[in-house]
């Protein structure tokens, strides 16, 4: 028997889904750190900032560290000035990455209810939406990424921040050295890249599931 794909719950489960892996990722590539210390040599950041590559990664790790949705202290740089401004970007920054942790959780705990419920009814149609919805997302970005990456990079902080915080003095902030642009476009195609991989990852599912079922119920009228 047939199963509609495009029911209520299976959307529902579906928009859990593609939350879970976009936020999954963001957090995957936020703690990723060989990703920036490769990025150290090739956008010369020793050259930039001034700093050892041992000081930049520690400074760069204090970052990560403050970012953490378990960590309570307040941002402090081993060996970097600070401005009142670039704090409160950093607050507001961290305000957005915890947002994204708790909904990585709370979405990974729906889709495990969520499937085992599915499960149950042997109804799969969930994944294939996930699949499309959550690639649409990284194509339209993608997009924009590749046709001008300084156009994003400044629309998505308009966004995200009522204040120009986010343009830093390097005099003030000299953290701004050890953080070029196209780092943060290396982060940014890291995290399509994994949503993507997400969403491949949930068709072959409902492909294989659903072949499994439809098979499965298919074998009492061959008798």
């Amino acid at each position: 028997m047939q199963k509609k794909v495009l029911t209520p719950t299976n959307i529902l489960l579906a928009l859990a889904y593609m939350l879970f892996i976009i936020t999954f990722s963001v957090v995957v590539v936020l703690h990723f750190r060989p990703l920036y210390y490769s990025d150290i040599d090739r956008l010369e950041i020793q050259e930039t900032s001034g700093l050892s590559n041992e000081k930049i990664r520690e400074n760069y790790n204090s970052l990560i560290r403050y970012n953490s949705m378990f960590n309570y202290d307040e941002l402090e740089f081993p060996d970097l000035p600070m401005s009142e401004e670039g704090k409160i970007h950093f607050e507001e920054v961290k305000d957005i990455f915890v947002v994204v942790q708790y909904t990585c959780i709370l979405m990974f705990f729906m889709i495990v209810l969520g499937t085992s419920w599915k499960s149950y009814l042997k109804d799969c149609g969930y994944l294939k939406i996930a699949s499309i919805v959550t690639i649409v997302i990284p194509l339209i970005l993608g997009i924009l990424i590749a046709l001008n990456w300084e156009t994003f990079f400044v629309t998505f902080h308009h966004i995200f921040f009522r204040n120009d915080y986010w343009i830093f003095d390097p005099a003030k902030d000299p953290i701004i050295t050890l953080l070029p642009d196209a780092f943060f476009m290396h982060a940014a195609m890291a995290i399509l890249g994994l949503v993507v991989f997400g969403s491949v990852v949930c068709y072959g599912a409902f492909f294989l599931l659903h072949r499994r079922w439809d098979k499965a119920e298919s074998l009492p009228e061959s008798k």
